[in-house]
C-alpha cells in the first residue's frame, strides 16, 4: 500500500492510496517530537502565541521528563500574550516540578504573570487581592535574587521587586 499525502502528493500513482490527514499535528512517518517541538518554539519565537499555545498543549501528554520545560514555554507564551493567569498557572506547575535554575526560572515567568495580575485587580478596585498577588510575586522574586542572582543578569527582577515595594507601601 502506498501512503500519501494530499498536501504533498504532485502524482497519484496506480497504487492503492492511502488519504493522511493535513492537519499540522499529524505524524508523518519520521516526524518526531523533536521536530513538533521545533515547530511550536518557532511559533513562539516568531509571536505566533496562539499557534505556540496550541503546539505546546499537543506536545505535553508525550512529554514525558520534559513536560515541566514545555510547561514553562507554554507559561511563557501565555505571559507574551497577556493570559497573566493561564501563565501563572502552567509557571506554578512547572516550578513545583524542577528544582535550580529550572525553578527560578519558572518562578520568574509566575511572578511576572502574579504581579501583572496584581497590577489589573487594583485598578479594579480589588486592594486585597492586588496586595496579596504583589506579595506573593515579590517572595517569588526575592528567592531568584537570593538563591540564582544570574537568572537576572540585566536586573529586571530587581526592578520588578522595587516597583512592588514602592505599590506595597502606598496600599
Amino acid at each position: 500500500m502506498q501512503a500519501l499525502s494530499l498536501c504533498r502528493a504532485g502524482v497519484f500513482g496506480l497504487s492503492v492510496l492511502a488519504l493522511v490527514s493535513c492537519d499540522e499535528s499529524a505524524n508523518f512517518g519520521e516526524k518526531s517530537f523533536k521536530s513538533q517541538y521545533s515547530n511550536a518554539r518557532d511559533a513562539l519565537e516568531k509571536g505566533k502565541y496562539e499557534q505556540a499555545n496550541r503546539a505546546y498543549l499537543r506536545l505535553m501528554p508525550t512529554a514525558g521528563a520534559l513536560q515541566p520545560r514545555l510547561r514553562l514555554e507554554l507559561a511563557h507564551s501565555y505571559l507574551r500574550s497577556g493570559n497573566f493567569a493561564a501563565a501563572a498557572k502552567e509557571a506554578r506547575g512547572s516550578a513545583g516540578a524542577q528544582t535550580g535554575k529550572g525553578k527560578a526560572a519558572a518562578l520568574a515567568v509566575q511572578a511576572t504573570a502574579d504581579h501583572e495580575l496584581g497590577l489589573k485587580a487594583l485598578s479594579r478596585g480589588d486592594v486585597a487581592n492586588g496586595k496579596g498577588l504583589l506579595k506573593q510575586a515579590d517572595k517569588s522574586m526575592a528567592w531568584i535574587v537570593k538563591t540564582h542572582p544570574d537568572v537576572d543578569p540585566l536586573g529586571a527582577i530587581a526592578g520588578r521587586r522595587a516597583s512592588i515595594a514602592v505599590r506595597l507601601k502606598s496600599l
